[in-house]
């Protein structure tokens, strides 16, 4: 990894991936800083063309590590690919980190909606959650702006 006079702010990386136990090696950084930066949930093929010096598996395996140590979350948007984002607690990716999320249905883009939380269900005895997904569809600002422009 080039140094860009950069190193300094990947401290802030360094420190996430060592908290919970997740080696920080150069493609980490790079993958987990990608996700941080982007600000909407992005998918394999989104990370695969902003870090186009690694390779898929390498980002699909960075993307499971990040998983099962709890620093990022997936959501079904229905788009038939998994987008990631990073949990917004540092301690740990929680049910309060399920949040509402948006799916355009014209420029395909996810939206993340922090301050609408996710309904809180009520299960039957013996079923334990483990995470939830609010999906809502429809069309978002930008491109309802760009239909009513086009009428």
């Amino acid at each position: 990894m080039r140094n860009n006079g950069k190193m300094g702010t990947n401290q802030h990386y360094i420190t996430r991936l060592e908290k919970k136990g997740v080696k920080p090696t150069a493609v980490r950084i790079l993958v987990f800083r990608a996700l941080e930066e982007a600000q909407l949930p992005v998918s394999l093929l989104d990370l695969e063309n902003l870090l186009e010096t690694v390779d898929k598996s390498t980002i699909f395996r960075t993307l499971n590590a990040f998983l099962a140590h709890h620093l990022i979350h997936a959501i079904e948007d229905g788009s038939g690919s998994l987008k990631y984002e990073v949990c917004s607690n540092e301690d740990t990716c929680s049910i309060d980190d399920m949040h509402t999320h948006f799916y355009c249905e014209r420029c395909h883009r996810t939206f993340c909606f922090h301050g609408i939380h996710v309904p809180i269900v009520h299960l039957p005895e013996g079923f334990n959650m483990q995470s939830i997904n609010y999906m809502i569809k429809g069309i978002c600002k930008e491109c309802s702006y760009k239909m009513k422009m086009n009428e």
